[in-house]
């Protein structure tokens, strides 16, 4: 992924973290940039956010209309087929994007993957999979994908990973028993999963953006030099 396709807010000191964030299906990298400041995060951690463009495509379940789209979406649905290339398509790219940051003197645990809603998905089915160990995951009013794959598939660096999970009781777009879901299976392969729901629907709320603020914080105030392996 070129850097013409992603969105960047770079910290005011050397970063030495890194959040990538995935929007949600139709919108863009543009969507979360009024969360940075939203957070109101101190520095350090030094965080470099990380906004990409998911490519434009048909999307079945909107008639095929062309909009960004990680991946096609046949039907909201847990019984209809998921589009399985298109899923592992947006993994590599979330891939090159973790290696992108690495390259550029970030280690892999102290990157956080995150993303709302379709976003979300991505971030989750990648970080499971990731080969070394990440610093957490977002995962916004989403879903797991292909999670009939995951325990075959996951990781061992990331099967206790450190995932940060919400979801508006009132979702129309992907409803909370989809997330409830997720959640159950990710608690029961080990994952540390803290779990918030907010009396909204398909969005952010207030209380939210705050208890985001504290796990980010939780998660990336430690040491930026790299643990020992639990592995």
């Amino acid at each position: 992924m070129d850097e013409q396709d992603t969105v960047l807010i770079q910290p005011r000191s050397r970063p030495d973290a890194a959040v990538i964030l995935l929007h949600g299906l139709g919108a863009d990298g543009h969507d979360f940039e009024p969360l940075v400041p939203e957070l109101n995060l101190p520095d350090p951690p030094s965080i470099r956010w990380v906004f990409p463009h998911a490519p434009v495509r048909p999307v079945t379940v909107n008639g095929g209309y062309r909009m960004r789209a990680w991946y096609d979406i046949i039907a909201l649905d847990p019984e209809a087929p998921e589009d399985e290339t298109g899923i592992r398509e947006a993994a590599r790219t979330v891939g090159s994007l973790i290696r992108a940051q690495r390259e550029q003197g970030i280690p892999d645990h102290r990157i956080v993957l995150a993303g709302f809603s379709q976003g979300g998905a991505v971030a989750l089915f990648t970080a499971l999979r990731w080969p070394q160990r990440l610093g957490g995951v977002v995962a916004l009013s989403c879903y797991l994908p292909l999670a009939a794959r995951l325990p075959a598939e996951a990781h061992p660096a990331n099967r206790a990973a450190r995932i940060f999970m919400a979801h508006g009781t009132a979702d129309p777009v992907v409803p909370l028993p989809f997330g409830e879901a997720a959640r159950d299976m990710l608690t029961a392969m080990g994952c540390d999963v803290g779990w918030h729901t907010y009396q909204l629907q398909h969005g952010l709320c207030e209380q939210e953006v705050g208890d985001l603020r504290a796990w980010l914080l939780g998660v990336l105030s430690g040491p930026t030099a790299e643990p020992p392996s639990s592995r």
